[in-house]
């Protein structure tokens, strides 16, 4: 059926975080995705955008700063309220401020480090697991909260050579910042600073409360986030004063080719990139990922027959969950992208959800396929952004899923998943879990 007789399409709920309380609207975006490659999509309080839905179109955006910039209006959707401090991050920067950064930071990642780093996940995902069975027969837990948000904190502990007290921090800075559409997260305020470093009991001082409305700061603002920016200025001074070998010692100590170095604003901001953008993809795409070995218990028996499917399995869990469903670009030029007339200063926006279920690309694409491959899923994104931490991340769901597999002999849900509302992260905020002992 063409676009000239086939019904319309609903997209007024694609931009309301509503919708997502169940999950990613993924027949309205297959309709769409079937119909043309880009569509317009109107915003309650904004001026609309182009959202990208075929995957060669969101490549084509992702790979091509010069026309699509994430520096002119950020890369979230909505519109920053500081966007000149927002455009100081390295997310939101264009060629060639975000290639120097991207430099510094990739030295920083050195063999060693990530040697030291995979080791450290190997050995913590053990752990953890360890804790979850405690020796019992069976139990039940809740696995989104009490196994995978762990992992992520420690591990970006180790990159950032946060302090292992501090690292519940950035549970909440996370929750905040990701989770600021749902009333559950935009007031995160788990770390008890009695059991933190002085730097931690500094910042916790300065952690914005809600007002009288229950409202929070705009957590996308520096002024939104007096407490993360805080810890990074104290952390970034002890670093100075006595490095480590963490990254983010490493990337202090490093000197581009105009012999400059990583000033106290681009390592506040670098910090909150880690800090937040660095924890959600995992934590979402643990439980993500078990999730989906529940609901296809073929899969979970297969995997569990071969555990050698275990790298290929984690792919399609991120194809299949996709835990950061959209990002923004906005366009410098006037524009021909799929059909669309895009006009410079247009909002465009990619759908990772929908690219990674693009019938063109992926065969029989709902169905959770533990053995797909080719897998070009786009979960870390392309192009000069894509995701620095992809190594590690795939690294911290293969240690966790192998730990889990070996130790348990049965896994069910035990009530429904609680999705997080937003209409950026596919969210997992619990998962209650039943196990027996392998």
């Amino acid at each position: 059926m063409n676009g000239s007789t086939a019904q319309p399409v609903d997209t007024r709920g694609l931009l309301d975080p509503a919708t997502y309380d169940s999950g990613p609207p993924l027949e309205t975006l297959r309709r769409l995705r079937a119909r043309s490659p880009v569509v317009r999509v109107e915003e309650p309080d904004g001026p609309g955008c182009w959202l990208v839905l075929r995957y060669a179109e969101v490549e084509r955006v992702l790979r091509d700063p010069a026309t699509f910039s994430s520096w002119l209006g950020a890369t979230q959707v909505r519109d920053a309220q500081d966007l000149a401090w927002v455009r100081q991050m390295m997310l939101n920067m264009d060629p060639p401020d975000h290639s120097r950064l991207r430099r510094l930071l990739s030295r920083s990642f050195t063999p060693r480090a990530v040697a030291a780093l995979t080791a450290s996940i190997e050995a913590t995902a053990a752990q953890l697991v360890d804790r979850m069975i405690g020796g019992a027969a069976q139990g039940r837990c809740d696995f989104a909260t009490d196994v995978a948000a762990d992992l992520p904190l420690i591990t970006l502990a180790d990159v950032l050579g946060v302090p292992a007290e501090d690292r519940w921090l950035m549970f909440d800075w996370s929750n905040r910042v990701i989770g600021w559409q749902d009333p559950d997260h935009a007031a995160s305020a788990v770390f008890d600073g009695r059991t933190g470093t002085a730097m931690a009991r500094q910042a916790l001082a300065l952690r914005p409360a809600p007002d009288a409305d229950g409202t929070m700061p705009d957590p996308r603002t520096r002024a939104g986030m007096p407490d993360l920016y805080a810890y990074a200025r104290l952390l970034a001074a002890e670093k100075r004063r006595a490095p480590g070998a963490d990254v983010m010692s490493l990337l202090l100590a490093q000197v581009d080719e105009g012999d400059g170095a990583v000033t106290d604003a681009e390592f506040e901001n670098m910090f909150w990139l880690f800090a937040v953008a660095g924890n959600e993809t995992v934590r979402n795409g643990l439980p993500g990922g078990l999730i989906a070995l529940l609901t296809h218990p073929q899969a979970l028996a297969d995997l569990r027959a071969d555990p050698a499917l275990l790298p290929g399995a984690v792919e399609e869990m991120l194809r299949w969950w996709t835990p950061v469903m959209v990002f923004r670009r906005t366009a410098r030029t006037d524009v021909d992208l799929g059909g669309a007339p895009v006009r410079a200063g247009d909002k465009v926006v990619v759908s990772f959800t929908s690219a990674n279920r693009d019938e063109r690309v992926f065969d029989d694409p709902d169905r959770f396929d533990i053995r797909r491959s080719p897998n070009p899923q786009l979960s870390f994104g392309h192009g000069p952004h894509f995701c620095l931490g992809a190594q590690l991340a795939r690294a911290q769901l293969r240690a966790l899923f192998a730990e889990l597999l070996r130790r348990t002999g049965s896994l069910e849900l035990d009530a429904p998943p609680t999705l997080l509302r937003s209409t950026f992260q596919h969210g997992v905020k619990r998962l209650p879990l039943r196990w027996t002992a392998g």
